[in-house]
This record gives C-alpha cells, structure tokens and sequence, in this order.
C-alpha cells in the first residue's frame, strides 16, 4: 500500500472506530490531523486489548508491558505480534495494524506519539492486573489519567509541536479527564454487567461522580479558553468537550444518553462555526 493510500485507509479505520473523534479532526491542518489522528488509533488499539472481555486480566497486563517496550522507531511488528500472542485472533483490525499506524504519523510527532503510548500501556496492563478496582478519589484520577488525561497531555504537546502554542498540561489532563469521567457515568451499568468491573470509589454514588465529572470538566472549560487564539486547536477541542457538558447534563436529568438528533445538531452547530 502506497503512503497515500496507507494515509486514506488510516482515516477509514479512524471514522469506522470513532465518528466523534474523526469529525474534531477533520478541524485540524494536515500535519495535526495525520499526528493525531495516528496517536488516535495508536491508544484505541491499546484500549482494545485492557477493554477485551475474551482475554483474563493477568494476561492483558503481560501483553500491554511487553508492547510497552516496542515503541520506538522503526517499529518491531514481528515482536509485536509475538507479544500478542495467543490472543492475536481475538483483536480487531485497529489493534492489529499498529505498525501502519505509526507508518502514517509524522515523524517530528512520533516520540510525542511514542512516550504518550508507552505509559498508556504500562498504566492500562498495571489497572488489568488489579483487576480495574477503584477503591478511593486517588485511584479514580490515577486510573482516569492513564486512560485519558495522558491524552490531553500528549494533544498539548503535538500542539507545541506543530504551532508553538504552549498549553497548561494540567488543565490539559483536565480536559482528558472531564471526558472520561463522563464516559464512566454513561457506561456505569454496562461496565458492571458485562465487564463485571467498577470504576467508582469505595462509598461513593452518582452525585459524587458527578460532582468529579463536573470538576474536571470545569479543567477542560480553562483548557479551551486557552487554545482560543488557535481556530483549528480551539474547535477540534471544543466538540468532545461540548458533547461531554451536555450528555451530563441529559444524565443528570434522568436521560440515559442524548439522542441522536441531539448529537448531530451539537455537531452541525459546531462546525458551524468552525466555517465562520
């Protein structure tokens, strides 16, 4: 596969796992799209291997330590898949084409790319080996940082990177946070049922996590006033972040979730003015 039809096909997979992480990006300029769009794809296919319900947790954490040591460049497939393992029928495509992933990113963005997926893989193996139990606040924001606010650290520094706009990384592991907080209040229920794990501390109901979820995406509010007097930065990071407010806000109404409709008309709303 040539470099652009690598480049196209890297897009498919991004749009096929997550429609609402592919529309923000679209925001972006060429060098930010391709590098965040492949970091993207680089944490999905770690986030495929802990979220794997076919795989016991020990084993989860032996393949992401192992896989934590391969990120450097040029890539090591064969060791890769070696550490895979057993498990390698069990993954999706996302997971399996790491290599084409790391292929697509730019090279200036790659040890960003590189040291945001190695501790994102020693994180993630280390909670599977405790098999995700969040017992306290402090087990909460450690689990919550590996999975997300490490993401919001690794954006502001591939903002640097391409367009010298220098960030708070505390607000930006906020920001990361905020969205995760609300994904663990949508997918409470679910988690426990088919997963047969929970991410809220010890003695803990809905009102305290909301009043994290609301905490942290008051981080992610300060964050985007920051990236403000970047259009592209700002609106890529405005979408998630207005789609978390307002899911929250429909759960804290006794909704479940928004509605399509709803979420569409965010989205249109905010391209909206992206295009002013």
């Amino acid at each position: 596969m040539t470099d652009k039809a690598l480049v196209k096909d890297a897009m498919r997979v991004l749009k096929e796992t997550s429609r609402t992480f592919y529309i923000p990006i679209t925001f972006l300029g060429t060098n930010l799209k391709l590098a965040v769009g492949t970091a993207y794809l680089c944490m999905r296919a770690l986030d495929e291997i802990e979220d794997n319900e076919k795989v016991d947790n020990a084993v989860k954490n032996d393949i992401l330590q192992k896989i934590k040591t391969l990120f450097q460049y040029p890539f090591n497939e064969a060791a890769y898949f070696e550490a895979l393992g057993s498990e390698k029928d069990k993954m999706p495509e996302v997971t399996l084409r790491m290599k084409d992933w790391i292929e697509v990113c730019p090279e200036g963005a790659r040890p960003y790319v590189f040291r945001a997926c190695e501790e994102m893989a020693g994180g993630m193996g280390k909670w599977a080996l405790k098999n995700f139990e969040v017992k306290t606040r402090e087990d909460l924001d450690e689990y919550t940082y590996y999975v997300a606010g490490l993401v919001g650290r690794l954006l502001s520094e591939l903002w640097e990177w391409d367009t010298g706009l220098v960030t708070d990384h505390e607000l930006a592991i906020g920001y990361g946070r905020g969205l995760q907080a609300v994904n663990i209040l949508r997918n409470e229920e679910e988690d426990l049922d088919e997963r047969g794990v929970s991410f809220v501390p010890d003695g803990w109901t809905r009102k305290e996590l909301f009043a994290y979820a609301d905490e942290q995406l008051a981080y992610g509010d300060a964050y985007i006033e920051s990236v403000r007097s970047n259009k592209k930065v700002y609106m890529f990071a405005k979408l998630p972040h207005v789609l978390a407010h307002k899911t929250l806000k429909v759960m804290k109404d006794g909704r479940e979730k928004m509605t399509r409709a709803e979420v569409e008309q965010t989205v249109e709303e905010v391209k909206a003015e992206a295009d002013e």
